[in-house]
Parts: structure tokens; C-alpha cells; sequence
């Protein structure tokens, strides 16, 4: 607990870590938000304008304000103030939020795995629209081969991620503090020239756009691109803690309106000759000539960090996942001691290949622009109705509840809607790619319900006695000293069929003590406790492990812990029985049996399920083996296979013919 109120305590160095984790994302959002708008406005293909005069005072004005209020509504008061108040213990996230309020209802298991999916083909656009638009602005004083250049950067990142990214990330504070330093004086300095562009902080002018412009909706779709780092900014709670990143924001807030509102004058300063373009984005125009190639670099270190932030919630969204059953098992690595440092190799280079396919497919900014947000703004209706239903189990009054969602919802909706146009233009490859990984996601989680349902428990005191004599029964072969079952039964009184007929028939097994190790997920990310049940004295133990979501399952090594800690109270001797070994104070082998349970032909399923089940056993083969998953060592593994649903001569029917 008290490493969850250090995290949460604010300090200097806490906002400034902030700054280069949280916001990366939303801070690189002025490369390329006005850039989009406008060109949707303009109606540009290829540099032709189809809607000239298009651009006035009011629509500026009125593009403005939406983004200011979307910030202030979206962001300031949604993430910021309401839903970073689901903390589960000093971590955030839509799979941390899910853990807080997934005992409420059964049906909240959708819009969490809606979310993730949403999130993850998120991961694949932002590092490619980010490094592209940044690169681009080289664009306008060399004639330099864009794609290329953001290939190689791409592939650079994403190598070193398995190299872990503590030296990297103490860069980025400072680096996001100059940034956006920069950001808010270049966007001053053109608002000295005319403080008439300051109208856009009234609300009116949005609402007089919206309510009066033709092209309100497409408008609003990329509007919307200016928030969207809003979900980066609750995933990372727990590296920075809620009152860092709430001070922070102040300042990042104030310095993105500026910079908005600096390109905004630029853009009716040029209103006649204006062509959005990666050759003449308002972000890089009103930087000064003398200074463009550094605020290029600046602006690929920042995009860089922004691309960095969201691949690292990636792995912890995917690590979240495999601990919920959400995900199959999979290769997981930390590369330092760190807290949250992790990498996972089979999703770092799934983003790699998905960022690099979209720069080579759509080569320019503006083209990406069209698959960005549609993702995003799902993620974000799902969260909020994961964020009402813990306001709910908070007693927050009903009536503050309803006007959340309905505020939010109503928001979200227009967003979504205003970005269903893009579905045709690119849209449709984030849609693509989330539902994609939503089958997986689904799958693994529906296959793990329809084998629960078949998994038959019994009473183990019914074999308290027939366990005992066999473990002292000479005549059958010793098996091991110490034989070790994973278990899922909940409770101590119980024990999985399978595991009894595994022990006693299918291959006797005798063993001097028979080990039950059961594993239960906790909905806090960082609980590590363990319990002892002594079912039958020195012949059966049964240990259950409780782990937070975000700990690592390494089976082995905590059951390695347990019984050292054992043997060191005097509660068990795992000293071998054999004679030659005993009289040396050996101690006995361990060994593990892990049931691997396979689908008959015989099964009798829906044709829905059986799809399931083959799509389960199909994405299981691609997945870590059971040992690996656990941490065991395959030397001293035996893995039996056993049918998912075992077929009795009672499920025939024979007619004997008489003779």
C-alpha cells in the first residue's frame, strides 16, 4: 500500500516523468490534426482543391474551439478527473479498470475485450502518422525520400525494444519538457499578432460551426484526432500516479491550445494560398525557417517518445491479457528489474510489420490520418461504460451516473459517427485488425468457459484412504518423491476427476507426497500471497497461490519458494526415502504432471462452439506449451493427454442380434 501512495505522491520529478510517458501521444497531436481537418475541409485529392473559399474567419474560429472543448470535455474533465479515480492500486488501464468492476456483471467481459482490441489497432497507426508527419517536415527544404527514412527509424525503435528501455526513458521528460515549451512560444509568438484568434476559447463558435456547416461531421472526425492520447493517459497510471499527471496536464493543456491557436492565425494570415499538405502544415510554418530542421529533430524525438509510449502499453496490455485469460500464452520477457519493463517478442514485431505495411501502403500523413480515431473513439465509449458501472459500485448518486453517460456517450457517439466516413478511406483497416484480434481475444476466452464446463470435480476426502495405502504401496513402481498437479478446483474439499484417474488408473502413480498447486488471478495487479492446506499429514499438500494480474506465473520457481520456506519452518521433509539416498540426507525428485485436454470426435457440441474449440486448439499450437507458460522445466514435465469430455460405454447404445 505504500508503494501506492509514493506512486500517487506528487513530486518534481513525478510531473516531469509525465511528461515524457503520458503524453507523447497527445503532444505530437498538432503535427497533424489541423493539417487533416483542413484538407477535409478543402476537400484535397493530390493537391487539387475541390472547395475553394472554404477556409473563413468563423470556420477557423469554429475548428478551434472544437478542439479547445474537446480537450477541456474529453480529456481534462472525462480522463483526467473523473476516470482516473479507477485506481486499482496505483495502476490504470481498460483491463485494470475491468478487474475492478468485472464482478458486477458477466456482460462487461465485452465492452473490456471491445476496448483492448480497439487499443491494440491503435498501437499499429499512431508510430506510423506520428514519425511520417514529423519527417515530413524536411519535406519543405529538402527533397528527401520520406518513406524510407521512416522505415529505417520504425525498424530502429522497435529493435531496441527487447533491449529493455530504462536509459531511454529517463530522456524523456526533459525531452517532452522542451518540446512542449516549444510548442506553446512558437504558438505565441503568432498570437501576439492577432489576439482576435483568442475568440476560439468561447464555446459559441463551435456550436455556431457545428450547427451551421455542411461538413460538420467530417469536421468532427478530425477534430477528434487532437484527444486521442486520452486513453494512453489512464493506461499509464500506475508509472505515474494520479496527482502527477493531473499537475502536468495543466501545462501541456495550455501549451497545445497555444500551439492550436498559433497555427490557427498562421492559417488566415494564408488563407488564400493555403493547401494542407505535408509540404505546408501549419505546424511547421509557423516555425521559423532558421529553426525548422531542429524542430524537425525535436519533432522525431517526440514522436519517437509517443510511438515508445503506446508499444510499451501494447506489451502491458497484451501481459494483462494472457494473466486474464484473455489472450493465449505467450513468450513474455523483462528486460530489467524495472517495474512494468517487459517485452513481448511475437507482439513487438506484429506492430513492426503492421507500422511499416501502412507507411509503404499509404506514404503521406494525410492519407494515414483517414485510419486513425476510428479505433480510438470504441475504446473510449467502452471505457466509459466500464467507468460507470465503478462509479456505480462507488455509491456515486444515480442521477451524476446518468448524466456521465449520457454526456459521454452522446460525445463518443458524434465522434464515431463523424468518423464512420473514414471507414471507406482507411478507416477500415483499424477496424480490420481489431476485429481480427477480438476473435482471438473472444476465442480464448468463450473456449476456456466450455471447458470448465466440462470439467467434472469430485470429493478428494473420498480418496484420502486409496492415496494414502498407495503411497506406501511397495509393489508399484516409485513414480517420484515429490508428484505435483496443477489444479483449477476452487475449493480444497474438491479435486478434478481427471487428476484422480490420472493418479489412481491411468498409470498408478505412487509418490511419496502428492502435491495440488491452484492459481487464482487476482483482480489487484500486484498481490503475491500463498496459502498451505495439509489434507492428508505428510502425503497431501495442497498450496494455492493468489497473483495480481500483473504478476508473472512463474509456477516453478513460487512452488520452489513455498516448500523451502516449509522445510525451513519443520512443516515437511522432502528428504528422499530411498535408502542409499536417505542415509545422506538427499533430497527427493520433484516432478510436475500437466493434463493437456484435447476435442474428441465424439464431443457432442454446437456447431458455434465446435468452431470455437477448433479456433481454441489452433491458436493453442501457436501459443507456449503448458510448461513454458507456467515456468516449468520440461526435464522433470510429463504432459498427459486427456479428452475434453470423456465418452462412457453409457453414451451407446448396442442391440445385440440373437444368434
Amino acid at each position: 500500500m505504500s508503494n501506492h501512495k509514493n506512486v500517487n505522491a506528487l513530486t518534481a520529478g513525478g510531473v516531469l516523468i509525465s511528461l515524457g510517458i503520458v503524453f507523447g501521444d497527445i503532444g505530437t497531436s498538432p503535427l497533424y490534426t489541423l493539417n487533416a481537418i483542413f484538407t477535409s475541409i478543402l476537400g484535397v485529392r493530390e493537391g487539387v482543391v475541390a472547395h475553394p473559399g472554404s477556409i473563413t474567419t468563423d470556420v477557423v474560429l469554429g475548428v478551434l474551439s472544437c478542439i479547445i472543448w474537446t480537450l477541456t470535455l474529453q480529456t481534462t474533465i472525462k480522463y483526467v478527473i473523473i476516470t482516473l479515480r479507477a485506481d486499482n492500486k496505483g495502476e490504470g488501464g481498460i483491463f485494470s479498470l475491468f478487474s475492478l468492476v468485472r464482478k458486477k456483471a458477466k456482460w462487461l467481459i465485452v465492452p473490456a475485450v471491445v476496448g483492448g482490441c480497439a487499443l491494440l489497432a491503435d498501437g499499429v497507426i499512431t508510430p506510423s502518422i506520428t514519425v511520417t508527419s514529423a519527417i515530413e517536415g524536411l519535406t519543405s527544404k529538402f527533397d528527401i525520400p520520406v518513406v524510407p527514412v521512416v522505415i529505417a527509424i520504425l525498424t530502429v525503435l522497435f529493435v531496441i525494444q527487447q533491449f529493455g528501455t530504462n536509459l531511454v526513458g529517463k530522456l524523456f521528460g526533459p525531452v517532452m519538457f522542451v518540446w512542449f515549451t516549444v510548442l506553446g512560444v512558437a504558438g505565441l509568438l503568432f498570437i501576439v499578432n492577432d489576439l482576435s484568434i483568442l475568440k476560439a476559447l468561447n464555446p459559441y463558435y463551435a456550436i455556431h460551426l457545428l450547427a451551421t456547416n455542411s461538413k460538420a461531421f467530417v469536421i468532427l472526425g478530425g477534430v477528434f484526432l487532437c484527444t486521442t492520447g486520452a486513453e494512453a493517459l489512464y493506461s499509464d497510471l500506475g508509472h505515474c500516479g494520479r496527482n502527477n499527471i493531473r499537475i502536468s496536464w495543466i501545462f501541456v493543456k495550455v501549451t497545445l491550445i497555444l500551439n492550436y491557436l498559433g497555427q490557427g492565425v498562421w492559417i488566415l494570415q494564408n488563407e488564400g494560398t493555403f493547401v494542407p499538405s505535408s509540404k505546408m502544415n501549419p505546424f511547421f510554418q509557423i516555425i521559423s525557417s532558421h529553426f525548422q530542421v531542429p524542430m524537425v529533430i525535436l519533432a522525431t524525438m517526440a514522436a519517437v517518445i509517443a510511438s515508445q509510449a503506446l508499444i510499451s502499453g501494447s506489451f502491458t496490455l497484451i501481459s494483462e491479457a494472457v494473466r486474464l485469460n484473455l489472450w493465449p500464452k505467450i513468450k513474455i520477457v523483462y528486460p530489467s528489474v524495472q517495474k512494468g519493463q517487459l517485452y513481448v517478442p511475437s507482439i513487438n514485431w506484429m506492430l513492426w510489420l503492421g507500422c511499416c505495411s501502412i507507411v509503404f501502403f499509404w506514404k503521406e500523413s494525410s492519407k494515414m490520418d483517414a485510419a486513425y480515431g476510428l479505433s480510438i473513439t470504441i475504446a473510449m465509449l467502452m471505457t466509459t461504460i466500464l467507468v460507470s458501472v465503478y462509479l456505480r459500485s462507488k455509491r456515486f448518486p444515480k442521477y451524476l451516473i446518468a448524466i456521465f453517460i449520457s454526456v459521454y456517450v452522446l460525445i463518443e457517439g458524434t465522434f464515431l459517427f463523424s468518423n464512420l466516413h473514414k471507414f471507406s478511406d482507411g478507416g477500415w483497416l483499424t477496424v480490420l485488425i481489431g476485429s481480427a484480434l477480438f476473435t482471438v481475444m473472444w476465442s480464448w476466452f468463450i473456449a476456456r468457459k466450455i471447458k470448465n464446463r466440462f470439467v467434472k470435480y469430485v470429493e478428494i476426502e473420498d480418496y484420502y484412504e486409496i492415496l494414502s495405502e498407495l503411497s506406501n504401496d511397495e509393489s508399484v513402481p516409485k513414480y517420484s518423491s515429490q508428484l505435483v498437479y496443477l489444479t483449477s478446483a476452487n475449493f480444497k474439499t474438491e479435486i478434478e476427476s481427471k487428476i484422480i484417474y490420472s493418479i489412481i488408473q491411468k498409470e498408478p502413480k505412487r509418490a511419496d507426497v502428492y502435491w495440488l498447486v491452484h492459481v487464482d488471478v487476482m483482480d489487484e495487479p500486484y498481490t503475491l500471497d500463498y496459502k498451505v492446506e495439509f489434507l492428508i499429514p505428510g502425503k497431501l499438500i495442497r498450496i494455492d497461490f493468489r497473483l495480481g494480474f500483473r504478476i508473472e506465473q512463474r509456477v516453478n520457481l513460487l512452488y520452489r519458494k513455498v516448500v523451502e520456506e516449509l522445510v525451513k519452518n519443520g512443516e515437511i521433509d522432502i528428504t528422499s526415502q530411498y535408502t542409499s539416498l536417505n542415509k545422506h540426507k538427499i533430497a527427493g525428485d520433484f516432478r510436475f504432471v500437466l493434463l493437456e485436454k484435447h476435442l474428441s470426435k465424439f464431443t457432442k457440441l454446437s456447431f458455434y462452439e465446435r468452431t470455437i474449440m477448433d479456433y481454441y486448439f489452433i491458436l493453442k499450437k501457436l501459443s507456449l506449451s503448458e510448461e513454458r507458460s507456467f515456468g516449468l522445466d520440461s526435464s522433470y514435465v510429463d504432459v498427459e493427454k486427456v479428452p475434453l469430455i470423456f465418452v462412457t460405454p453409457d453414451d451407446i447404445e448396442l442391440h445385440r442380434l440373437p444368434v
